[in-house]
C-alpha cells in the first residue's frame, strides 16, 4: 500500500490534517488525495459514492483501558496509551444502498431490506449485526442517509473475541470504511472520535505507532492522538495461548468490574501516575522504564477483575508459564516486560532489536505455544473505487 498524505515520520497523520487514501496491490482502486475534513458529505463527482474499502491495524494498550465514565458515548475513565501493530488487521468494505421499498406500505416483512454483515466470509446474525447496525446509524445521522442500508464485509488476520484487540482494528477500519463511503470527509481526529462510539480501543487504531487517547469529559474532548516516539523502535511479542472465543467478552468484564471490585478506583488513580510515567519514559527513549509501568499497569487491572463479584479469570496455566518465562528473559539480561489484555494471551514490551531473539527464547521456555513478531504499525488506509 501507498502511504497516507498528510504524515508525520511515523507513518501517521496528524491529528487535525485530512486523511488521505490509498489502494491495496491487486486492487482496482487507486489513491486519492482527501480534503478538509469538516465532517460534510462530498460533491465530488469524481468520488467514489456509496462504496468505500478501509484496512486498519489494532493496537496493544500499554497503560491500559479498562472502564467506562459515559456507557453510549465510551467516554473512559482513565487516559491510555498503546502501540499500533502491524501483521493484526482487519480490512472492512461499506456499501450503502437505497431502500425505496423500506416504508409503511410494504407489508412482507421479508421484503425489507437490513443491514448485512460477514466476518471471514461468515455471515452474521445477533449481536454481533446489531452492534454494527448501531455503529452505521451514527454514521447515517451524521450524513444524512437514514433512509439507506449498508451492506459490510469484513476480513481478519487477528483472531476474533481472543483478547488480541481484534474490535480496534475492526472497529477503526469499518469507521473509516462506512464513513467515506457516506461521503463524509473526517479529519483523524473526527475519525478517532467516531471509531471510538464502536469501541473505545479503536479510537487508537486510526493512527500508527505510539498512541495516546485523552480521556476526556465529552464526545469533543475524547480522542486518541499520535506521539513522537522516534527514541524507541518498540515491538511486541505475542505469545498466543488460544485463539478461541473467550467465555466473557470485554464489554461484559469491563461493566462487572466497575462495578464490584473493590480495587477498581485505586487502580484508576494509578493509572494517572502511570500516564505520566509513561509519557515520559517515552519523551526520553527510557525502554526500561516504559517497561516497569507496561507491566505494572496489566498487572493491576487483572487484580481488579479478579476481585470482581463473581472473580473474572482470563489467566490459563499456560498464561502463567509466559508470564514467569518473561520474569526470566528479564534476569538473564534481555529488556522483555508482559501485558496481557482480556483473554489468556500474553504480549511481551521489547526493543525491536531483541524481538527475534526472545520470541525464539520464548519458544524454548514455553513449547506449544504460537509465538509471533509485531513491530510498529500503521495508520487506517483507504481505497477508493475508480
Amino acid at each position: 500500500m501507498e502511504n497516507l498524505t498528510n504524515i508525520d515520520t511515523k507513518g501517521t497523520p496528524a491529528a487535525d490534517a485530512p486523511i488521505g487514501g490509498s489502494a491495496s496491490a491487486g486492487s482496482s482502486s487507486h489513491a486519492r488525495n482527501l480534503g478538509a475534513g469538516d465532517g460534510r458529505r462530498s460533491s465530488d463527482d469524481g468520488a467514489c459514492v456509496g462504496f468505500a474499502a478501509a484496512s486498519a491495524d489494532a493496537n496493544i494498550a500499554l497503560v491500559k483501558y479498562w472502564g467506562k465514565a459515559d456507557e453510549r458515548l465510551i467516554l473512559p475513565r482513565s487516559s491510555s496509551l498503546s502501540l499500533t501493530l502491524d501483521g493484526l488487521s482487519t480490512r472492512t468494505e461499506v456499501r450503502f444502498l437505497e431502500t425505496p421499498g423500506n416504508d409503511a406500505q410494504v407489508k412482507d416483512d421479508d421484503l425489507v431490506m437490513r443491514d448485512t454483515l460477514t466476518i471471514d466470509g461468515k455471515p452474521q446474525s445477533g449481536r454481533a449485526l446489531e452492534r454494527v447496525s448501531g455503529f452505521l446509524d451514527i454514521v447515517r445521522s451524521m450524513a444524512g442517509l437514514e433512509g439507506t442500508v449498508a451492506n459490510v464485509a469484513s476480513w481478519n488476520t487477528v483472531p476474533y473475541g481472543a483478547g488480541l484487540a481484534s474490535s480496534a482494528s475492526a472497529f477503526a477500519a469499518l469507521a473509516a470504511a462506512a464513513s467515506r463511503a457516506a461521503g463524509l470527509w473526517l479529519s483523524p481526529r473526527e475519525l478517532s472520535r467516531l471509531a471510538r462510539r464502536g469501541s473505545g480501543s479503536a479510537c487508537r487504531s486510526v493512527f500508527g505507532g505510539l498512541v495516546r487517547w485523552n480521556a476526556g469529559v465529552s464526545d469533543e474532548t475524547s480522542y486518541a492522538e499520535p506521539i513522537d516516539g522516534s527514541k524507541l523502535n518498540l515491538a511486541i511479542v505475542v505469545v498466543s495461548v488460544s485463539e478461541g472465543v473467550k467465555p466473557l467478552s470485554s464489554r461484559e468484564a469491563m461493566e462487572r468490574t466497575v462495578a464490584t471490585s473493590p480495587l477498581y478506583d485505586a487502580w484508576i488513580r494509578s493509572c494517572a501516575k502511570d500516564m505520566e510515567e509513561a509519557m515520559k519514559a517515552v519523551e526520553y527513549g527510557d525502554l526500561e522504564l516504559l517497561g516497569r509501568v507496561t507491566e505494572a499497569n496489566s498487572m493491576g487491572m487483572h487484580s481488579t477483575m479478579m476481585t470482581a463479584r463473581p472473580p473474572i479469570l482470563y489467566w490459563l496455566p499456560q498464561s502463567v508459564a509466559i508470564l514467569r518465562a518473561v520474569q526470566g528473559i528479564r534476569a538473564d539480561g534481555v529488556g522483555a516486560w508482559s501485558t496481557m489484555d482480556a483473554g489468556p494471551n500474553v504480549k511481551v514490551l521489547v526493543d525491536a532489536g531483541d524481538a527475534l531473539s526472545v520470541a525464539d527464547e520464548l519458544k524454548e521456555r514455553v513449547p506449544g505455544c504460537k509465538v509471533s513478531v509485531h513491530m510498529s504499525g500503521h495508520a487506517v488506509r483507504f481505497e477508493e473505487c475508480d
